[in-house]
């Protein structure tokens, strides 16, 4: 089948090929999962009393913008408050990158309070909070687009945005971005908590297409 012709599917067609996906060609190539955008689970992990686990098999090398989804995360024991953190490696998994990294990121509450949270010199990049190990109304949820981990020449940039509720009652946002400003090739990551308490959750992580294949 020839995709990106206007007017007909098909190569002989009179008009010049625009490059335009028509609604059946983007269908077609999205379930074939070779449309730009589509997405291929590399990874799923469900965690339970954990304080901490590592993706290492990130396909670095195929995709240059990642997506890291969560839900349903919340510490087990703990009722204090809780950063949950993303960390990065160079070297596969052995060690990860404990210091040097920036954020900038906001948070909105739905009683009215919003803060700017930033650093330049942060030990690691930001994903969500939360505040009480309630399963029900505590859990965070939210996702994590990650860019040129596989890229040497190029910084490791992160944007991410999450929801989910403070102390069992109020409902909080968080919208911001992360740098790891080293221009290395991660190939492993982690997830944790700033408070090193044990927490539950869901996350899946997502290579995301960036053309035809």
């Amino acid at each position: 089948m020839a995709y990106g012709y206007l007017g007909q599917n098909t190569p002989n067609q009179t008009v010049n090929n625009s490059g335009v996906f028509s609604i059946t060609d983007s269908a077609d190539l999205e379930s074939q999962g070779k449309l730009g955008g589509s997405l291929e689970l590399i990874e799923e992990q469900t965690v339970s009393a954990v304080a901490g686990f590592n993706l290492t098999n990130i396909k670095e090398n195929v995709y240059d913008v990642h997506l890291l989804q969560f839900n349903s995360v919340h510490t087990t024991s703990n009722t204090s408050n809780t950063y949950y953190r993303l960390r990065v490696s160079t070297d596969g998994g052995s060690s990860f990158v404990t210091s040097g990294y920036q954020y900038a990121y906001q948070d909105g509450s739905s009683a009215g309070a919003f803060n700017e949270v930033k650093s330049t010199s942060a030990s690691q990049m930001f994903l969500t909070f939360t505040s009480d190990n309630a399963t029900n109304n505590a859990n965070a949820n939210g996702y994590c687009y990650i860019y040129n981990l596989g890229n040497s020449n190029k910084y490791s940039f992160t944007t991410f945005q999450s929801t989910g509720q403070i102390n069992n009652s109020t409902n909080y946002m968080w919208f911001g971005g992360n740098v790891y400003p080293q221009a290395n090739i991660v190939n492993a990551l982690n997830i944790s908590t700033s408070t090193g308490f044990n927490f539950d959750g869901h996350f899946k992580l997502y290579g995301v297409k960036q053309w035809v294949t």
